[in-house]
């Protein structure tokens, strides 16, 4: 058995405590029990996520698959539902599911990430590739999926409480602004299936297809909300613009015109993902920062995001 990644161990440990040491001590035994459940053999070395392992496999017969297995979250139980709902669609294909390990075979997609081909460019076909994808993405949504619009009230009583209760520099018309969105956007929202983390890194190249969506969180609600998580991890690569507040503006007009979507729900979303992202990382860190300076730098840039987007370009 091919050893678990060192780095991913440590954000495991770090991240879930004894529950991911007791899990990771058990993950070479599940990727066992699944590779002869499933009848597949490895084909290169263990890969890993945020949350979960990619065993790159062959099927019966020669097919390239990759197994994957995720630390068992809420957050994770939908995933393989979204994949069975696109079927192939965009996405990678579903083969095989396994919900009680939180396991899937998955189509294998090659390991270029749409991120990493825009890397160097000005990031207007990125956006583009992401928004025709996601148009095809865009279908009704499966029953028993989790429904955003559940969760706004939740979303609107946590802005409130974050606002009362941390340091920040987001002034009144932004709260009040990102409040609204949750009131008018939040509370009522179309039966759609929503990926849910749709970013380029989450875009993978294919031979299918050009580009195929990986890692789904699987909710439903309003397609424009996925531009949110779109336009935060592209954020970072538009701070060299001569003038941000036009960058931000012109980037969330090429992927709501590509991905067909009203510019301003796209805004509007983009809005709240930002606001809500600069109270994340004061009360939990972000990946890339957990503290010191550099967080201190990352959530007063997304307060600044916060602000830009509450202004119509």
């Amino acid at each position: 058995m091919r050893a678990i990644p060192q780095q991913f161990v440590r954000s495991t440990v770090g991240r879930e405590g004894e529950a991911g040491t007791a899990w990771l001590a058990e993950l070479p035994r599940i990727i066992e029990d699944l590779l002869e459940q499933w009848k597949c053999v490895p084909d290169g070395e263990i890969l890993h996520g945020g949350v979960g392992v990619v065993v790159p496999v062959r099927r019966p017969g020669g097919e390239r698959a990759v197994l994957k297995v995720s630390f068992p979250h809420p957050g994770n139980v939908h995933e393989p539902d979204a994949f069975l709902a696109w079927g192939g669609r965009g996405a990678v294909r579903l083969h095989e599911r396994d919900d009680e390990r939180f396991a899937m075979l998955l189509e294998r997609a090659r390991p270029t990430t749409l991120a990493q081909a825009a890397a160097g460019t000005d990031g207007d076909g990125m956006l583009e590739a992401a928004g025709r994808l996601h148009r095809r993405l865009t279908v009704p949504a499966p029953p028993g999926l989790p429904r955003l619009s559940g969760q706004a009230g939740a979303w609107e009583e946590q802005l409130w409480r974050d606002a009362a209760e941390l340091t920040h520099t987001l002034p009144r018309r932004t709260l009040d602004a990102t409040a609204a969105t949750v009131r008018e956007l939040g509370a009522v929202q179309p039966d759609t299936l929503l990926h849910g983390d749709f970013h380029a890194g989450n875009i993978l190249r294919a031979d299918r297809e050009p580009w195929l969506a990986v890692d789904p969180k699987g909710y439903v609600g309003d397609p424009a909300y996925d531009a949110g998580t779109l336009l935060k991890a592209r954020a970072l690569a538009l701070l060299e613009a001569d003038d941000l507040h036009k960058a931000v503006h012109h980037a969330l007009s090429v992927f709501a015109d590509a991905a067909e979507l009203d510019r301003e729900r796209v805004r509007r979303w983009a809005q709240f993902h930002a606001v809500r992202a600069a109270f994340w990382g004061r009360r939990h860190g972000f990946r890339i920062a957990r503290s010191g300076p550099q967080l201190d730098w990352l959530t007063a840039f997304a307060d600044r995001l916060g602000e830009l987007l509450g202004d119509t370009p």
